[in-house]
């Protein structure tokens, strides 16, 4: 187990956030976690990140930041159909993604290059291309932070929806992830429906294989999104809100090319990123805070950016939002 004190955060915030944090302490293993946590000169509050792509720190953070060192990837189960594997909350997400492609495994290929770790996939719900991670999470085994006591969530217990779930809800701060258990399919099954998969398999004349789709949704996000190490960013800023049919009717016979995904019978998905644009945001900037040029979902530190400004462009926009289309939209990044 790694503790510092006035610890910078520089290199786990992708924001490019230049602040500390009063303790820092990096753990290996479950045991050295319950240790810690069983301590009684423990710095509070206790605030538990990952890689920080989806972290907006305001200011220094006075109290201990804890960080997973912990690794690992275990096949606990199989049968024909599918198999079982536990990982450590410290892998990061896309190690784990190329794992299992390269081991044949289908399930979360389209979450590729999604920044993080694999604990936070838990949490966040992380998701895109048609795919969420509550999609192959069968557990989430975790350690309490009052008593250091262990505990296993089925899927079920999470309570899983967009961008949410119970690590978010009734009971944040609770919790730390230590592992995740998925399940992921042993034959072929892919999600290509959802932006432009099938037109990009289609155009390169390339059947649909977990190589494939993976190196498409690669070169897709990597022409869309900037690198954090050379223009600060969190990914998508806002998550995509949901608007009821009625609402939705509305807006189309004003706007009938708006892009939109069907929830269920009342419920339809618009993208956040499209308001933005039609709000006139994309490239545009307030100082050092900026909307990114290729993608307006994405806010980026255009350099010396504080998180205030960063949240300032943040409220504007939301703003803007509302007063074209009357929707409101949040952020799916958190302010610390």
């Amino acid at each position: 187990m790694k503790e510092y004190t006035d610890y910078p955060i520089l290199n786990y915030n992708t924001f490019g956030m230049d602040v500390k944090s009063s303790c820092f302490v990096e753990y290996s293993s479950v045991d050295e976690l319950k240790s810690f946590l069983s301590s009684y000169d423990v710095k509070l509050p206790i605030l538990h990140i990952g890689g920080g792509s989806n972290l907006l720190f305001l200011s220094d953070f006075k109290g201990t930041i804890l960080h997973s060192a912990i690794k690992g990837f275990e096949v606990v189960d199989e049968t024909d159909e599918c198999i079982y594997i536990k990982v450590g909350a410290g892998e990061v997400w896309d190690d784990f993604v190329s794992y299992s492609v390269l081991k044949g495994w289908y399930g979360i290929e389209n979450l590729s290059i999604i920044p993080g770790e694999v604990g936070a996939s838990a949490v966040q719900n992380i998701g895109a291309y048609g795919v969420e991670a509550k999609d192959v999470i069968h557990k989430v085994h975790t350690v309490r932070l009052s008593d250091a006591s262990e505990r296993v969530f089925s899927n079920q217990e999470c309570n899983y929806s967009y961008r949410d779930s119970i690590f978010k809800g009734e009971i944040k701060g609770q919790y730390i992830v230590t592992h995740v258990t998925y399940r992921l399919g042993k034959k072929p099954e892919y999600h290509l429906s959802y932006g432009n998969i099938s037109s990009e398999l289609d155009k390169r004349g390339l059947e649909p294989s977990l190589v494939n789709v993976r190196n498409i949704i690669i070169d897709v996000r990597r022409s869309k999104l900037p690198e954090p190490s050379e223009l600060g960013n969190a990914g998508s800023f806002f998550m995509n809100p949901m608007v009821s049919m009625r609402k939705f009717r509305q807006l189309l016979e004003e706007y009938p090319d708006m892009p939109h995904y069907p929830i269920d019978e009342d419920t339809v998905k618009i993208p956040a990123g499209w308001m933005i644009d039609r709000c006139g945001w994309k490239g545009k900037s307030i100082g050092p805070a900026g909307v990114y040029h290729k993608q307006a979902l994405v806010l980026v530190n255009l350099g010396g950016a504080t998180g205030s400004d960063i949240a300032g462009l943040a409220n504007e926009i939301i703003k803007s939002v509302k007063e074209k289309f009357g929707v409101d939209i949040h952020p799916e990044v958190n302010y610390i």
